[in-house]
């Protein structure tokens, strides 16, 4: 590892508790049938030193629990196709915005959930208020992604849902690294983030965002789902 920052993004960054490097780690593709420790040993712990935040990305975690499915296992019912064609398009990702994310958004928020945040957003963004439909459908809607331009194959043809347990992920991999490192599993992308588990406070947490806030990993063919904050 060198202290190097991906393409276009800025190794570190001054918030109100000091100045902290965002070190991405690069690795190999993360395929399904992976174990998570195996890969966090091979590439991360010989790196981390005591006082590190090991920063873990969503998709790797739900990737090694056998959570990402190829475009062609969704069969889309017709709800779907219907509420994708009223989310709005955005240059980070494609969310909910197409027939197969969505159908699995309904699988796993169930229906009455997606229903309700769609029949809020639809009235407040009538009035200029937008938001309310991740605010109501959840981290586990939110943490859906679906294939863009920019994305690693097979990756580019299969949508990753959120991981289970991030806490007990999150605590697991720091009693692998020896208790050395705080670690968090977390969601981010170039509009703002969300730390889904972590072995950090509250307080922790938030100053993690605002460290992370310029999503230092980027999102595409970047192939670095790890990386290490280290305060300067």
């Amino acid at each position: 590892m060198t202290d190097t920052p991906n393409d276009g993004k800025a190794l570190s960054v001054t918030i109100d508790a000091g100045t902290f490097k965002r070190i991405p780690i690069r690795t190999r593709v993360v395929m399904p049938g992976d174990d998570l420790d195996a890969v966090v040993t091979e590439y991360a712990q010989g790196l981390v030193q005591p006082g590190d935040i090991l920063f873990v990305t969503e998709k790797i975690v739900a990737i090694t629990q056998g959570r990402s499915y190829a475009l062609d296992e969704i069969e889309p019912r017709a709800l779907a196709r219907f509420l994708s064609r009223y989310v709005t398009k955005t240059s980070y990702g494609i969310g909910l915005g197409m027939p197969e994310t969505m159908e699995m958004a309904l699988r796993e928020c169930g229906t009455p959930r997606i229903l309700f945040a769609a029949a809020v957003s639809a009235v407040t963004k009538l009035f200029g208020r937008r938001g309310d439909f991740y605010r109501i459908a959840g981290d586990r809607a939110r943490a859906i992604d679906g294939p863009t331009d920019g994305t690693i194959p097979p990756y580019d043809n299969a949508v990753v849902l959120g991981p289970t347990e991030p806490d007990a992920v999150s605590a697991r991999v720091k009693r692998l690294l020896g208790d050395v490192a705080e670690v968090a599993v977390v969601d981010i992308n170039d509009i703002g983030g969300n730390i889904l588990g972590s072995t950090l406070d509250k307080a922790g947490e938030q100053r993690l965002v605002r460290i992370l806030a310029d999503n230092p990993l980027g999102q595409g063919t970047q192939s670095t789902p790890m990386g290490i904050i280290r305060k300067d």
